[in-house]
């Protein structure tokens, strides 16, 4: 039986704009990658402030073309987070690489660790990839300076930081390629689509093709009349965007900023609701240097044994809550590197952490509910 949800995890925020955006491509007709497409990634690229912006078709596409860019190859040794969506290894190893997992830096701070990385770094290490969880943006002041030392690419995953900043520079642009997801619980969304940021031209001629079945003209090209054929450079992939969602990710783009703030404000409620909480923990409470775009709000369980009953008892409740994330590396697929992880911090976390309902149409009283009914459930749970 379906679970109609009095507060869920996340809603996306559509408006009448969204929908009239979305519906002008199948007026058109041209659904295929094409001028709006252009402009998505023109006005994002402008307003994350790099040279190149590629729309594509996921998030796991993004991330997979900065890994192929930056020279990621069978036999190579890419540094990742276990705490993050299993994505991030599923790309490291399609591409015949191995994914050496890195524990967050502190149980307050639950990003890729500065200190773990660097002693994981071995002469098979080609790259690093940087999760900036929950929109808090890792300690890349200590971690830049490594990779550059040893010569490895550094590659963001900006899936929960869009337009998040440290010491005044935004996630994405600290690295050589940025992947960033449009999915439908994003902080903007095309339901599916993501794209991929990068500042060197090396790298944009690579990707412009790599998204394309590595072919040296579009399909619009030729329709245009810009072209009559086109070669295959190398092989390639369909990671094409289409028209509708680039038109709806151009119109969710405005509104961004006015959905920042709001989450902004939700997460500051959350933090006053539940600061005297005794049997949680909540992260990144020190971020002070840094312009956080909320994505999710995730806490600590200071008994992990209670996670499965509180989760119940919530939905019982109405609330839904959800848990970000499983470690990768106790994953069935990833068994082979459990050992090889030593992840404490990553483990811990796992076990303990529960993540909220978190979106923009929340109102005061929607969080008051979920915070009452996480109460409600700690004394049911501690009752029973």
């Amino acid at each position: 039986m379906m679970v109609i949800w009095k507060i869920p995890l996340f809603t996306p925020d559509f408006t009448e704009e969204d929908v009239q955006s979305a519906m002008a491509p199948i007026r058109d007709g041209w659904l295929t990658m094409g001028e709006r497409s252009l402009n998505f990634e023109k006005t994002f690229a402008e307003q994350l402030g790099v040279r190149h912006a590629f729309a594509v078709s996921s998030g796991t596409a993004a991330i997979h073309l900065a890994l192929a860019c930056a020279g990621v190859a069978p036999g190579d040794e890419v540094l990742v987070p276990s705490l993050t969506f299993v994505a991030c290894a599923n790309t490291i190893v399609s591409l015949g690489a191995k994914p050496v997992f890195v524990d967050c830096a502190g149980e307050n701070d639950w990003t890729f660790s500065p200190r773990d990385f660097k002693k994981k770094i071995t002469e098979k290490t080609r790259a690093i990839m940087v999760v900036h969880y929950a929109g808090f943006p890792c300690r890349m002041e200590e971690i830049s300076p490594v990779a550059r030392e040893h010569g490895l690419a550094v590659v963001e995953d900006c899936a929960h930081a869009i337009f998040s900043s440290r010491n005044g520079q935004k996630c994405g642009t600290f690295g050589d390629a940025a992947a960033f997801s449009f999915f439908s619980n994003k902080n903007m969304t095309t339901g599916e689509g993501g794209m991929v940021a990068v500042e060197q031209d090396s790298y944009a001629d690579r990707l412009r093709k790599l998204r394309s079945h590595g072919m040296t003209t579009l399909t619009l090209d030729r329709h245009k009349g810009r072209a009559i054929s086109y070669d295959v450079v190398e092989p390639g992939y369909n990671y094409r965007i289409d028209e509708i969602r680039s038109a709806l990710g151009l119109s969710q783009l405005k509104r961004l900023p006015d959905n920042l703030q709001r989450r902004a404000e939700i997460y500051r409620c959350y933090n006053e609701l539940l600061g005297d909480v005794d049997e949680i923990m909540i992260p990144f409470l020190d971020r002070k240097e840094d312009e956080v775009g909320y994505h999710i709000y995730p806490i600590l369980l200071r008994d992990p044994a209670a996670r499965e009953a509180l989760i119940q008892n919530m939905k019982e409740s109405g609330v839904q809550t959800s848990i970000h994330y499983p470690a990768i590396h106790r994953f069935s697929a990833y068994r082979d590197y459990a050992e090889q992880a030593d992840c404490p911090l990553t483990e811990k976390i796992s076990d303990g952490e529960l993540t909220l309902p978190f979106y923009p149409q929340m109102t005061e009283d929607d969080v008051k509910l979920v915070c009452e009914s996480l109460k409600k459930a700690f004394k049911a749970v501690g009752n029973g």
